[in-house]
């Protein structure tokens, strides 16, 4: 879609990371959230006229109507999971199955898509940490409306008295929601630290093709699964065996691109967006999104931010 020739006197433009963001984790699909952000700007510049910087600022304004946007969208939606909340575990060996519905999926985003480039540091590593795939997936379980007051209150620090403005709500109202979202989220707002020696590990063991070291480094709970694919393994057992069996590193290549996000190609070829979830201190969850799925159109976004693919 063609950017819009917005007013110079309304700089929406400038809110257009934070909002990405925001309608990231309120829809769980990066497409689906840079429409919904297209359709707010739209809707913002049509009503340019009627922005009164005293009633509430520009930013506040801006959320309102990605609120609107986003909560109109998620009431004909279908909750988005990812395959390991979506069905049983298989056996190794077992078919790969029929893919899932690009609309039943949780998909990543690049950061440079739904992280603001400037800002403050410490609430830079906050806006990347909620924008893990874990945490994503785990908003989509809450109802739309606490899942926007979950967000705008833990997530981007909004006041309770800001947030019932914004959802033409009381502060009570908004405390009991915010306290009953605390309750259903099965993830925390705040993830344990990145352990990079970790993820080198487990890139080497990858790129050597050494499937013994890669399953040293995996929680003895680990689960791995392969989007859009319902296919799905748990434990260290069990990937052991499919990975030995599969061969699964042979001629591919592990690139980073993320805080926990990495580029795979085989044979020098685009193959997918693996995610990395750590947790005890080993790598508990393996989230590897095919290039069959809509990721092979993000692949491109992914590379341009933070890697360059191999030779």
């Amino acid at each position: 879609m063609a950017e819009l020739p917005l007013p110079e006197q309304l700089p929406l433009e400038e809110h257009r990371a934070a909002l990405v963001g925001y309608c990231y984790r309120m829809l769980g699909s990066p497409f689906d959230a840079e429409d919904a952000v297209q359709e707010t700007l739209l809707r913002a510049w049509r009503n340019a006229d009627r922005f009164d910087p005293s009633r509430a600022p520009l930013r506040g304004w801006l959320f309102a109507i990605a609120t609107n946007v986003c909560l109109d969208l998620l009431r004909a939606a279908r909750r988005r999971g990812l395959t390991v909340n979506l069905g049983p575990a298989a056996e190794p060996g077992a078919a790969l199955g029929v893919p899932y519905p690009d609309l039943d999926l949780v998909f990543p985003a690049p950061d440079g898509l739904v992280v603001p480039s400037s800002g403050d540091p410490a609430d830079i590593a906050v806006q990347r940490d909620t924008v893990r795939l874990a945490f994503v997936a785990a908003l989509q379980a809450l109802p739309p409306r606490q899942r926007a007051v979950l967000i705008l209150r833990d997530v981007l620090a909004w006041s309770a008295a800001e947030v019932a403005s914004l959802l033409s709500t009381s502060v009570a109202a908004v405390n009991s929601a915010l306290q009953r979202a605390r309750a259903g989220l099965s993830a925390p707002v705040a993830a344990q630290p990145i352990d990079e020696g970790l993820l080198r590990r487990y890139v080497r063991a990858f790129n050597d093709n050494d499937v013994d070291a890669l399953v040293a480094v995996l929680h003895e709970d680990a689960t791995m699964s392969m989007p859009p694919l319902p296919f799905w393994l748990r434990g260290r057992a069990a990937l052991l065996e499919a990975m030995s069996a599969s061969g699964a590193c042979a001629d591919a290549t592990l690139v980073r691109c993320g805080s926990s996000s990495f580029l795979q190609y085989r044979n020098g070829s685009p193959f997918a967006v693996v995610v990395l979830e750590c947790r005890d201190g080993q790598v508990g969850h393996v989230t590897t999104f095919l290039d069959n799925s809509p990721l092979q159109a993000m692949f491109a976004r992914f590379a341009d931010d933070f890697a360059t693919a191999p030779a």
